[in-house]
């Protein structure tokens, strides 16, 4: 059968989800996890359905893909279909040309993960690469130390310190209690949590959620904050250890994130915390 292109609705976002959890395990090429739809899922159930695409042959989901914005799709594909060529051939006409409602004209960028044969025929296409990433993990195999500050799972009579910790954590950040709640509401929040960190008097200073696919699969850190106010005095080190072993609570086998690596100095907060380095991958842009 041909492939077909879908935007899969509110009902079909649990099909998203379960196709996103199936696709993860440790030593797959970083890829787009079901915590960053339940991240995206912050503004509520039709806004993330209008954001996904789904490329399927014969009902079966083989690759996925975000709307993080107008201009930046986030697509990941099926481990077994990393190198089809009929769906890499789909998939790279659908992204370049705007005609096909993927992405707009002018300048816009696709993240895929490392090895999938699309990359190639959106290069013959004229795309180019884009900054780097620095990709991290940690293994989850044993315990993780105190993290050596006060944590709490964050609940709904917390949303909004949460929130205002990310306000403070990341210029622009548009987070309310209202977004918690809705991200809270999604489907993979289930298996997922929110910390927030507290210093010796007792003020938040810190935030991280924290998601989970399932036992024994890889876990997710989307986001981790620190309050602009509380920074170099080892806050961000102290949740993302906070973060790591609520994931190894949830059953993940490994803890992983993503962080441009201009950021240099949160690559060295998450390697304080025990996260090893991985190659940096880049996004690929056509220029306007």
């Amino acid at each position: 059968m041909t492939i077909a292109l879908d935007t899969p609705g509110t009902d079909g976002l649990a099909g998203a989800v379960a196709a996103l959890r199936d696709w993860q395990y440790d030593g797959a090429a970083f890829q787009l996890h079901p915590g960053d739809l339940g991240w995206f899922w912050r503004f509520g159930t039709e806004a993330t359905a209008a954001a996904v695409r789904t490329w399927s042959r014969d009902g079966r989901i083989l690759a996925l893909g975000l709307l993080d914005g107008p201009e930046l799709l986030r697509l990941t594909i099926a481990p077994d279909a990393a190198r089809d060529e009929e769906l890499a051939r789909r998939l790279a006409g659908d992204i370049a040309e705007p005609d096909r409602g993927v992405l707009p004209a002018g300048k816009v960028y696709v993240e895929s993960p490392e090895g999938v044969l699309v990359k190639d025929f959106l290069f013959e296409r004229g795309w180019n690469l884009d900054e780097p990433w620095t990709p991290l993990r940690r293994d989850l195999t044993a315990p993780l130390p105190d993290p050596g500050v006060r944590v709490e799972v964050v609940g709904p009579e917390r949303a909004e310190v949460q929130a205002a910790v990310l306000r403070a954590a990341f210029d622009g950040s548009t987070s309310t209690a209202d977004r918690w709640h809705a991200m809270a509401a999604g489907l993979p929040y289930a298996d997922a949590r929110s910390l927030l960190a507290y210093d010796g008097r007792g003020e938040a200073v810190a935030t991280v959620t924290v998601w989970s696919a399932g036992p024994g699969k890889p876990g997710l850190l989307e986001p981790m904050g620190v309050h602009r106010d509380h920074r170099g005095r080892g806050h961000g080190r102290a949740v993302t250890v906070a973060a790591a072993a609520a994931l190894r609570e949830l059953g993940s086998s490994s803890a992983v994130l993503y962080t441009p690596s201009r950021n240099v100095g949160a690559v060295a907060t998450y390697e304080s915390a025990g996260f090893r380095r991985y190659p940096e991958t880049r996004d690929q842009a056509r220029e306007a």
